[in-house]
């Protein structure tokens, strides 16, 4: 068997081995449907904390938006995951008492595409003397200037 059959061999045993490897990832913590159908407008903050439990995320200055969520990510091996379930609750309170209860799942999301630019930066080049004893003479001594000598 010549050394290219061998590799080619290994490489598809090694593939196989790590393809049966599939993970299911769960992140955040969403509260039961049972619980979400209790909260009403209305109610306060204590009040939605006492049925929901505390928030994944509380955004805004007055804490006015709390956010619940949570998703499951599908991953085999090595590779990359994909999201395949997420969940949303969004609570908005104003003045204390909840004004708005919104939901929202994976197909409500958006995907955003990541600029792969760069921003130029301008530099100064600085040579190897510059950069290692340019700053030589030019520190102060402790408590020069200070007129108390602290």
């Amino acid at each position: 068997m010549s050394i290219r059959k061998m590799f080619f061999v290994g490489l598809c045993l090694c593939l196989a081995s790590c393809s049966s490897d599939l993970f299911l990832i769960h992140n955040g913590s969403m509260p039961a449907k049972e619980r979400i159908a209790q909260i009403k407008t209305g109610q306060s903050k204590e009040e939605v904390s006492y049925i929901l439990g505390s928030p994944s995320l509380v955004t805004g200055l007055n804490d006015d938006n709390w956010i619940y969520m949570s998703s499951t990510t599908k991953k085999v091996a090595f590779l990359n995951g994909k999201e395949i379930e997420r969940d949303i609750l969004a609570l908005t309170f104003k003045d204390g008492a909840l004004t708005k209860i919104e939901e929202f799942d994976l197909a409500d999301g958006n995907d955003i595409k990541i600029d792969k630019d760069e921003t130029a930066q301008v530099e100064e080049k600085v040579g190897f003397f510059r950069k290692y004893f340019g700053g030589v003479g030019q520190y102060q001594m402790f408590g020069k200037g200070d007129e108390k000598g602290l």
